[in-house]
């Protein structure tokens, strides 16, 4: 038996002695009577923020201990779980201090087993502290109810672990880190990749053995094939550079093959680091409430990436422009009901003052702006900012999706470029998609386009968009993809956390925004 067991069996022991079981304590076994006197000092031991939670739960049990041995051994197989979530079990349970001092054992452990459930449940940290502007619908849970029926039921571990998200998202990074941890352990780690020169496809470079080694790691490159490729030395060959573009899709880099500057600053990332990435990105799934409206649009601001969801699948995908890092796009959950065809722009006042209005009046002219009651308007139009097709969010701090006349910039990798509005690829067709299921709305729009006619057009539901940032995410292939974190939420959240994380910079793959895109 194992110092942790012993641990266990001496809690057990002395929160059994306390309790003398449930039904003896409803015929006043002394030692419930004497935790029931003594309840108010132990609560008041505890920390403040978990005393209202530990009261709600002793209400609901008759105030009566409930830690038998046997319900000990399931929640210490719950806490064994707690690496699946990118948490460490020994923040929240340490079985030894509970059985250090037999009085306040019973509490203790209730005080811990609802400490982490609300992080399964909630997060560790409120979102707000740190992201600038958070609004998305939140998880709440009524945990004393849950872990007193949990209890009831015989059915603890199967409760905790429903805390956590389940949906496939979540299982997928959880099982991605779990997978990074036992690589770590096993010490499997990838070797230090060191920076340099750009390395050319078809050229001879000292670290491609190392470069190997660490496409192998990850799963870029097959164990088979690396061995056949251990044969030919130092050659960036076909088959290697094909790997590399693998790993530079995974990792939104521009899938060229040259392992230059944002190549090898993603090769040099550690597989510590990786895995505290995901686990950060875990963190901010919880934040986030179970259910989710079946048809949806989902952009995620880091890979400026957006999917469509239908009937809670996955159907649509296009390649967007987000908010550049001086003009984040923010975490937001909103509903719009109605496309705008050929829209207006509306200039907000800092464009309008910082961008536009100094350039005077021939570029208001050029650009098909004009002034109204002190508002700059741009005209609808083929060279329009908005493009051909707007989609309103209600009540989102005028971010909203829209077309833009703007293309070039669907093809960088690095695609946070814009004032903070989400520019979407093939708008037109994206919209057309949303109507589809009408064909007289369809019909209206598309006439609309045909004759350059501003028209607001009414979906005939609402459908939901979620502004997400994730870093880390299971892509179609199954692998854990990143990306850089180019708005530095990583880092905030990651120093919240207590936790020590080094990740690569971001290169920007292409020129900066053209000074004549002023577009939100």
């Amino acid at each position: 038996m194992n110092r942790r067991q012993l641990g266990l069996g001496a809690a057990a022991a002395a929160i059994a002695s306390a309790s003398g079981g449930l039904a003896m304590a409803q015929v006043r076994d002394p030692a419930a009577v004497s935790f029931y006197d003594s309840f108010n000092d132990q609560l008041a031991r505890l920390p403040a923020t978990i005393q209202p939670d530990v009261r709600a739960f002793y209400e609901l049990n008759g105030w009566r201990p409930v830690w038998t041995p046997e319900r000990l051994r399931a929640l210490q197989g719950a806490a064994g779980r707690a690496e699946r979530h990118g948490l460490s079990q020994s923040d929240f349970f340490d079985f030894d201090a509970l059985a250090s001092v037999p009085a306040a054992a019973e509490m203790r452990t209730t005080a811990a087993a609802l400490g982490y459930g609300r992080v399964l449940a909630e997060g560790r940290v409120r979102p707000e502290t740190v992201e600038d502007l958070w609004e998305m619908q939140k998880n709440r849970v009524d945990l004393p109810l849950g872990l007193n029926d949990a209890l009831a039921q015989n059915r603890l571990i199967d409760w905790f672990e429903g805390l956590a998200p389940t949906d496939i998202g979540y299982s997928n990074l959880s099982a991605g880190y779990v997978r990074y941890r036992r690589m770590i352990r096993e010490g499997r780690s990838w070797p230090v990749f060191q920076s340099g020169p750009t390395i050319e496809p078809d050229t001879s470079d000292p670290r491609i053995p190392v470069l190997i080694e660490r496409l192998v790691a990850e799963g870029d490159l097959s164990a088979t094939a690396a061995a056949q490729l251990a044969g030919m030395g130092n050659y960036y060959g076909p088959e290697l550079v094909e790997a590399v573009k693998g790993f530079q899709i995974r990792h939104g880099l521009a899938a060229d093959g040259r392992i230059g500057t944002g190549t090898q600053r993603s090769l040099s990332a550690s597989s510590e680091d990786r895995a505290r990435q995901i686990a950060l990105n875990l963190e901010r799934r919880r934040w986030l409430a179970r259910e989710v409206a079946p048809e949806r649009i989902e952009v995620n601001t880091a890979a400026a990436i957006m999917v469509y969801w239908k009937d809670g699948k996955p159907v649509h995908s296009n390649r967007v422009v987000v908010g550049s890092p001086a003009n984040q796009t923010p975490s937001l959950e909103k509903q719009f009901a109605s496309v705008v065809a050929n829209p207006p722009w509306y200039v907000p006042a800092s464009i309008a003052r910082n961008e536009i209005l100094p350039k005077g009046p021939g570029y208001l002219a050029a650009n098909n702006m004009y002034i109204s009651n002190g508002t700059v308007i741009q005209r609808a139009g083929p060279t329009a900012a908005l493009g051909y097709v707007k989609f309103e969010l209600r009540d989102s701090y005028a971010i909203f999706l829209h077309d833009t006349p703007t293309k070039s910039a669907f093809n960088l990798a690095m695609r946070q470029r814009s004032h903070g509005c989400v520019r979407v690829q093939d708008a037109v067709e994206f919209a057309r998609l949303l109507l589809s299921p009408d064909p007289s709305l369809l019909a209206q729009f598309d006439e609309a386009q045909d004759t350059r006619e501003t028209k607001r057009i009414q979906t005939g539901r609402e459908i939901t968009v979620r502004l997400l940032y994730w870093t880390a995410f299971v892509d179609g292939q199954g692998r854990v993809a990143f990306r850089e974190d180019v708005y530095g939420r990583d880092g905030k959240l990651a120093e919240a956390l207590g936790i020590a994380v080094s990740l690569p910079k971001v290169v920007d793959d292409g020129r900066g925004r053209d000074a004549d895109d002023v577009g939100p």
